[in-house]
């Protein structure tokens, strides 16, 4: 993997951040992007040491500001072979009826809409050169619904569809496209979720042993590093412990 140039959004934390890590001590060049700045910048002071890091600092939800930032890569960057669409949210648990405006547009603009901004920006690249690897980061509620995950679910299951259709309209230009899509992994994304309650957050992964961010990290290392006529379109990881977003074996 040599000289391959990734992009990875949502860096600053969880699946994003280990995935970096991992490139980088793979020899995978990094673009890294993520709003929190100073968060891009000691993760590039990090992995500068082993390979190229360029860092861009933006809201996938910001149409402006994704084409900007990526316009603006610098040309030893310019040649994404590598996109990983890992940036996204889930706000509240509130059944349909209660739910909050806010909490469905900032879901449906970040992990809907802010992975169709990035992938159209990055895509025509990989169109020219008949080539890239493309891996959008699901979760199991794209693949089912549970009370109160609503329009959570509802952006998972658009990103399911949308990796589907991406595969679909992009295999005759030669690039690969697949999904990982993870259930319960221990990072920040329940104290997102919880509005910063760090004691539920928390209660969420007590009683059995989650997934962590580098266990993903290493299947999606694994699903870019396939031979070029291996492309994993579908891959579901769960912890043994969880049996579905509902059944959780805890405290076994």
């Amino acid at each position: 993997m040599d000289n391959k140039t990734a992009l990875i959004t949502g860096a600053t934390s969880g699946i994003g951040k280990a995935t970096a890590q991992l490139f980088a001590e793979n020899g995978i060049n990094l673009v890294l992007c993520g709003r929190r700045k100073e968060r891009l910048e000691t993760l590039q002071n990090e992995l500068s040491e082993k390979v190229k890091v360029h860092i861009a600092s933006f809201d996938v939800r910001n149409k402006t500001e994704v084409f900007n930032a990526i316009e603006a890569i610098p040309s030893a960057f310019k040649k994404i072979d590598i996109l990983i669409n890992n940036a996204g949210n889930a706000h509240g648990l509130s059944p349909i009826d209660k739910g909050a405006i806010d909490d469905w547009d900032a879901m449906i603009d970040g992990n809907v809409k802010g992975l169709l901004y990035v992938s159209k920006a990055i895509i025509p690249g990989m169109v020219e050169r008949k080539s890239g690897h493309i891996i959008n980061i699901g979760s199991t509620a794209g693949k089912e619904v549970y009370p109160g995950g609503n329009v959570y679910c509802a952006s998972k299951h658009a990103v399911d569809a949308i990796n589907q259709g991406m595969r679909i309209d992009l295999h005759a230009h030669g690039i690969r496209v697949g999904a990982v899509n993870p259930g319960l992994v221990e990072t920040e994304f329940s104290q997102v979720r919880l509005k910063g309650d760090t004691e539920k957050a928390g209660a969420v992964y007590e009683g059995f042993t989650p997934l962590s961010p580098q266990d993903v990290a290493e299947i999606i290392h694994f699903t870019v590093t396939r031979p070029p006529h291996v492309n994993i379109a579908d891959l579901i990881v769960m912890p043994t412990d969880q049996a579905s977003s509902t059944i959780v074996n805890k405290n076994a």
